[in-house]
């Protein structure tokens, strides 16, 4: 297969070490202005996923993220953030990277090699084919997603890549390929960065726009946040205020009365 690996070509800036600490970050910043136009150019494709994603959210589908190092990560950070944010049960999106929750802080030595592993990771969770995986991998060549993603299609699940090269393994692997062209990283081959942007911002598009379409949020509210802590609990009360047009304490009470900003708005009108 032929493809330019973008992701290790070497850096348009030379001499990093020579430069003082202002123009590294002028022209860091200079990089990451790129990488939001990368992603409109996969929007179509991000909207492909979502449909897939919310056709089958009644039949109990799941949005499964597998990757590793930066990328897996990256997926675990999205998934653990959907049920404070939407009140959503944690097994609905689920995040595995290779090696295992201990490479979460700490790189697990070639866990990424093998190409057998992801498709063992998921069976603990008996993926079907209501649900659907998506391989995030800057470089769209690492063993353990491209194992994953072919030992799904064997298994007629659907399946999405995320990558930042254009035309590699994952992006011709996947039913759905989100190929985000972001350049040459600043630092060479540090994919962490503008790789890393681009993957944290299409994991923000994918699960924002899937949780609103199947209605946890109401307006530009989320009313069905968690209220684990002062902040939230704060939040929601004035979410109600501004939905019920009612005074901050009688919001309150109506809050911890309900226990969600949805049940109060439901309880209340």
């Amino acid at each position: 297969m032929s493809y330019t690996k973008i992701t290790e070509q070497s850096s348009l800036h030379e001499d990093l070490d020579q430069l003082s600490t202002l123009e590294l970050l002028q022209k860091m910043n200079e990089e990451d202005k790129k990488v939001a136009n990368a992603l409109t150019e996969v929007i179509p494709n991000i909207e492909k996923l979502v449909e897939a994603l919310v056709e089958r959210f009644d039949k109990g589908g799941r949005l499964f993220y597998i990757g590793a190092g930066t990328s897996g990560r990256l997926g675990i950070l999205d998934a653990s953030e959907i049920p404070p944010t939407f009140g959503m049960p944690h097994d609905r999106v689920i995040g595995i990277i290779a090696g295992g929750d201990g490479a979460i802080r700490k790189a697990v030595e070639f866990a990424e090699d093998n190409t057998l592993q992801a498709w063992k990771d998921l069976q603990d969770y008996d993926i079907n084919t209501n649900d659907v995986l998506v391989g995030i991998a800057a470089s769209g060549t690492t063993p353990y997603v491209l194992g994953g993603i072919a030992d799904a299609k064997a298994n007629g699940i659907l399946t999405a890549g995320i990558t930042n090269n254009p035309g590699a393994p994952l992006a011709q692997a996947a039913d759905i390929p989100i190929a985000m062209n972001v350049g040459p990283e600043f630092v060479t081959g540090s994919t962490r960065m503008k790789s890393g942007t681009s993957q944290k911002l299409a994991l923000n598009m994918i699960s924002t726009a899937f949780m609103i379409r199947v209605g946890r949020v109401k307006g530009n509210k989320m009313v069905d946040m968690q209220l684990s802590n002062n902040k939230l609990v704060d939040r929601g009360t004035r979410y109600l205020v501004e939905a019920l047009n009612i005074e901050y304490a009688d919001a309150k009470k109506a809050l911890k009365k309900y226990g969600s900003v949805r049940e109060a708005i439901k309880g209340i009108k």
